[in-house]
């Protein structure tokens, strides 16, 4: 590993810790370190104050999204079941981390243009 990806490796975790948020994620891809904070009471499984700060691991580039929980609905197709993740919205593309498997994925349009496997940071 160069030393700038340990550094921005460092710094995204930096990001995390120093969040106080109910809940904080660092996930490590091939080419993305992701920070995911969640501001929200434990036990919102529909938070809806979430942020994602990625950097790209090879240039450096960040960038830093607000958005909210990624769930199933139940059959009222109202109350929240099952937390699979977070969406953030950048213009007309869509950034989704799911949680298990974890995995990056970003889409326009209902197009799949990046989709990374990774593992989560302890």
């Amino acid at each position: 590993m160069k030393p700038i990806h340990f550094v921005l490796g460092a710094a995204a975790l930096l990001i995390a810790s120093q969040a106080n948020a109910a809940f904080d994620a660092v996930l490590l891809t091939p080419q993305f370190v992701v920070v995911v904070v969640e501001r929200c009471p434990e036990g919102d499984v529909a938070c809806n104050d979430v942020t994602y700060t990625g950097v790209n691991r090879k240039t450096g580039e960040s960038i830093f999204l607000k958005g909210q929980a990624w769930v199933r609905l139940c059959a009222d197709r109202v109350t929240p079941c099952q937390h699979i993740g977070w969406e953030f919205k950048n213009g007309d593309l869509i950034y989704r981390v799911q949680e298990s498997p974890a995995v990056l994925r970003v889409e326009r349009r209902g197009k799949t243009l990046l989709e990374q496997e990774g593992k989560w940071a302890e």
